[in-house]
């Protein structure tokens, strides 16, 4: 391998999730979804954070996942735009209730399971790898009204038969597997990351933890179950990573620094070493909290590690011991103070190509597990000119800067890393926002915040640089 190359094998491609693409939300028997009761405007947040209980969809607000950008409809077309870019893998998730509708049914859903056999199929025959996301965001509603989701054990084994049931359908197509999509998410949007709607009195706090000890459980079953069905399947843990900086060199605001970035380490502590780690145990002694185990779940986190771990990088964090100073950014789902050294995107996401180096080296030498750049991407309002093209340069910089970074990462530093997907390689609906001006893609969506749109796909400028980069393997930035 030359000083500035990745590896032959370097798997190139782009990320996409079935609650922000796909659409058909009712579509082949599919079962409705936390995601698809999730409303775009003012009341998106209180959802998402489990505060305001919205269990069914109503005529008052709209729905962006319904249609979303209609993948399920589109989707020969999509994987073919991907493969002209040359992706060598395509990352996207599997909706749950489309297997599932309900997440305790008997049998799966045949129409569902023969969609993403389509599907797959249609990726194999340009060479692309399917990366897939088991949970991206998707609860069944059913079992968030009957069991109460994540908060209970149940969850477990209706997870395990739904693993069960995909990983036997799509041994040979699917190689490689992610049991939860940003599973660190749950501490912060505990709707969107388990499902949970909190009660008047109840303890939140303790709730998140369990359910987190729930996935870590499940996510362990599958590993196991994985690895029995097909020895060649790799399955990974997914981290919305992103190093916190102390504010000032302060003892105190490194400190702070440190706790915030354990409160993300936490899930892939366990899941990558296999047991809780003591700085967990001890806030659980100070929280007076006892997590609801059973005799076999340590043994089972122990004997049942992650292959590798996949990630998201979109910004780093600054954090201050100072109640006064630590204050939020507009637009992130995570506190941070405004760094003064960065610029940041539209949306208040910091813009850190240094900081994902830093991250892989933080991630690399805790775990020595091989790395997978899951997402990462600009979002940004792309206008099209007279001619309804797009020169999103701003895009094409982001990006150039960040696969520096990564080259950095490899060759000078040494970290194993996977392969890199970009977020949103096709412009979709945005997870923390409900927008479709929040765009990411390579390929443009005609479509608006209000689902207005023709919903034709064209392609911007970033599309022929992107596909340069992977044909030169990253040479050509």
């Amino acid at each position: 391998m030359n000083k500035n190359t990745f590896p032959e094998n370097f798997l190139w491609g782009g990320a996409t999730a079935a609650n922000q693409c796909e659409g058909g939300y009712l579509d082949g028997n599919k079962g409705l979804s936390t995601v698809d009761v999730i409303p775009a405007g003012k009341d998106r947040f209180p959802v998402m954070l489990g505060k305001m209980k919205m269990l069914k969809c109503d005529d008052e607000h709209f729905y962006p996942s319904h249609e979303a950008i209609d993948f399920y409809k589109n989707y020969k077309e999509d994987i073919a735009l991907f493969a002209e870019m040359g992706f060598k893998t395509f990352r996207l998730s599997l909706s749950w209730t489309r297997i599932f509708p309900n997440g305790d049914d008997i049998n799966p859903n045949e129409e569902g399971l023969k969609f993403y056999d389509d599907v797959f199929d249609e990726c194999l025959k340009y060479g692309i790898e399917p990366l897939v996301t088991i949970v991206h965001f998707d609860v069944p509603m059913h079992l968030v009204e009957t069991i109460g989701s994540w908060r209970s054990r149940k969850m477990i084994d209706y997870y395990v038969i739904y693993c069960e049931t995909i990983f036997n359908r799509y041994k040979n197509k699917v190689k490689y597997w992610l049991t939860f999509n940003e599973i660190n998410m749950l501490l912060h949007l505990p709707f969107i990351g388990a499902g949970l709607v909190f009660e008047e009195g109840e303890n939140e706090e303790t709730t998140k933890y369990q359910a987190a000890h729930n996935q870590l459980i499940a996510s362990a079953k599958a590993t196991e179950i994985a690895h029995k069905i097909n020895p060649e399947f790799k399955i990974g843990c997914m981290l919305a990573a992103g190093n916190t900086y102390a504010n000032t060199s302060a003892p105190e605001d490194v400190w702070k620094a440190m706790e915030k970035d354990r409160e993300n380490y936490f899930f892939i502590d366990v899941q990558s070493r296999g047991e809780y780690p003591n700085y967990a145990k001890k806030m659980f002694e100070r929280m007076n909290f006892t997590l609801e185990m059973e005799d076999d779940d340590e043994a089972l986190l122990r004997n049942n590690t992650v292959d590798f771990i996949s990630f998201s990088y979109y910004a780093s964090r600054l954090t201050s011991a100072d109640p006064k100073i630590n204050a939020e950014t507009e637009g992130n789902v995570f506190a941070t103070l405004k760094n003064p050294y960065l610029k940041a995107s539209e949306w208040g996401w910091q813009i850190d190509s240094l900081g994902l180096r830093i991250t892989m080296n933080s991630l690399y030498d805790r775990y020595q597990k091989p790395l997978f750049i899951v997402e990462n991407g600009l979002g940004a309002v792309d206008m099209p000119d007279e001619n309804g093209n797009i020169a999103d340069e701003y895009r094409i910089e982001y990006l150039r800067e960040h696969i520096k970074a990564m080259k950095d990462a490899v060759n000078e530093d040494g970290v194993d890393l996977m392969g890199y997907t970009p977020w949103g390689c096709i412009d979709l609906v945005s997870a923390s926002t409900g927008e479709m001006k929040k765009r990411y893609g390579f390929i443009y969506v005609d479509k608006d915040n209000e689902g207005n749109g023709t919903l034709k796909r064209s392609k911007k400028k970033s599309f022929d640089w992107y596909k340069k980069v992977i044909e030169s393997n990253g040479e050509q930035l």
